[in-house]
């Protein structure tokens, strides 16, 4: 098999890392903007980020004004805001909304996009970036990719580049102590999703799968946590080390149509982004065992039990779903259809298929 690996990202784990490491924030530049949401910091991170800034004298603004789903409007917001300080670096602390946003910033802080953010052909020249996690799911502070609201397409779109790597990947655990209890399933969902979905890429392989048995191995190594709502110390550990390495699997392979079809739960419904991965994945995997078997069977295998113990287990972790009418699900297997990630799948789904999926998960109940 002839494959390539990338992920350039220096990752510094363990407590009080970037307290630790002040020294690496320095290289970054003399003005960091740091990219954060209105409560994304507020567990530690910003107080050590601003100690380690202190320490190496540097200055610093924030822009604390990233929503959930970033949209074409924060990022040009904060873009100017980063050319109005003469910021030479960026800093992102928060979850993948924060994070995503500061990569659009740090790219449009020093290029131009007349023809549009979704459109525009990403150059090298992009702020030098930190990221500083506090959720355990995304994995984008080890990717080269940042999904936008795109208001005029009804869903979110990934830009991505080389360029949009981070320097620097900061992991410390305590952020998330006090997470709440649906924000860290739904995480653990989108990290469980990542390292799935990367397995039935048709760019996986010997490498990725590795990162993604050990992924799934520490991410559902937590089940009775997760269930339960009780964390150790270690559990968090394991699941932001977990949602990392899913990230360096996705930053090579990319997503599957569950992706897809979760945007239009995301943009049309509100629904965080990692239970909209947990409602479709059970279904999705099922229909893929029908499809490549074997493929489908190893993936069964390093989660450690069947489809249908899978698929009782994570509805467990949901609680009761969302319905949609069926004409609202075939809308969204239109847009599913539509999706480059349907490419991007080792088995090929037809927008039937997607409808399928849908219906299991979202519709009439229908088992597959």
């Amino acid at each position: 098999m002839d494959f390539q690996y990338y992920m350039p990202v220096r990752i510094v784990s363990g407590e009080d890392c970037v307290k630790k490491n002040a020294r690496l924030f320095r290289e970054l530049g003399e003005h960091v903007l740091v990219v954060t949401g209105k409560s994304s910091a507020k567990n530690g991170a910003l107080e050590d980020a601003v100690f380690a800034f202190n320490l190496n004298g540097q200055k610093y603004t924030v822009f604390d004004r990233v929503p959930n789903n970033p949209t074409v409007a924060c990022v040009e917001e904060g873009a100017r805001i980063a050319a109005e300080c003469h910021a030479d670096c960026v800093v992102a602390i928060g979850g993948g909304s924060p994070m995503d946003a500061a990569k659009a910033i740090a790219m449009r802080a020093r290029q131009a996009a007349p023809e549009g953010l979704f459109a525009h052909a990403i150059t090298e020249d992009v702020l030098p970036m930190a990221h500083i996690p506090t959720t355990a799911g995304t994995g984008s502070e080890v990717t080269p990719y940042a999904i936008i609201t795109n208001d005029e397409k009804q869903t979110k779109t990934s830009i991505s580049a080389p360029s949009l790597f981070p320097v620097y990947a900061f992991l410390d655990a305590k952020y998330m102590a006090c997470l709440p209890q649906n924000v860290t399933v739904n995480t653990a969902l989108d990290a469980l999703s990542h390292a799935v979905e990367g397995m039935l890429s048709v760019r996986a392989n010997l490498i990725t799968d590795a990162l993604a048995r050990e992924s799934i191995s520490l991410l559902w190594g937590e089940y009775d946590s997760l269930l339960k709502g009780e964390y150790s110390a270690q559990s968090r550990r394991n699941l932001l080390h977990g949602s990392v390495l899913a990230g360096m699997v996705i930053a090579n392979t990319g997503t599957s149509p569950v992706h897809g079809m979760g945007y239009s739960l995301t943009y049309f419904h509100d629904v965080p982004h990692g239970r909209a991965n947990g409602l479709l994945l059970p279904a999705f995997l099922k229909v893929c065992r029908e499809k490549i078997p074997q493929r489908a069977e190893q993936i069964y295998s390093a989660l450690g039990m069947d489809a249908d113990t899978f698929s009782r287990k994570v509805s467990a972790l949901l609680g009761r779903r969302e319905e949609y009418s069926d004409r609202e699900l075939q809308d969204f297997a239109a847009r599913a259809a539509k999706n480059k990630n349907i490419k991007n799948c080792s088995a090929y789904f037809t927008q039937d298929d997607l409808l399928r999926v849908l219906r299991a998960s979202l519709g009439d109940g229908t088992v597959l």
